[in-house]
């Protein structure tokens, strides 16, 4: 179940980055002119809303996983964001920032082995 809980909680972090992005996106950047209604904006408040629920699972899985395993495997949230950038966005993702993501997903295997 812990296990569980942490793979919601690393998805519902990638979706409200990228909620945020594509708000962002849409408006064609940010200002101070354009941050009430960037802040009103769906996609903004969808980021927000499953910035919410991350966090509420965040505390379930703190509840049942030891910190100290939990955090590291919750870095995977940067390979799956930065994955999901150069599909969605047609973000360039340069073979360093690919070379650094299969680091992460490594390193979070380690640290997941008993």
């Amino acid at each position: 179940m812990s296990g569980l809980l942490l793979a919601v909680n690393i998805v519902l972090l990638a979706a409200g980055q990228l909620f945020w992005k594509k708000a962002i996106w849409v408006a064609g950047g940010i200002s101070l002119r354009s941050l009430p209604g960037l802040f009103m904006s769906p996609l903004f408040l969808m980021g927000a809303i499953c910035y919410g629920a991350a966090t509420l699972s965040w505390i379930a899985v703190l509840s049942r996983m030891p910190l100290s395993l939990a955090y590291p495997l919750q870095s995977l949230t940067y390979a799956i964001v930065m994955l999901a950038a150069w599909q969605l966005f047609g973000e360039a993702v340069p073979l360093s920032r690919w070379i650094g993501a299969g680091i992460i997903l490594v390193g979070a295997f380690v640290v997941g082995l008993k």
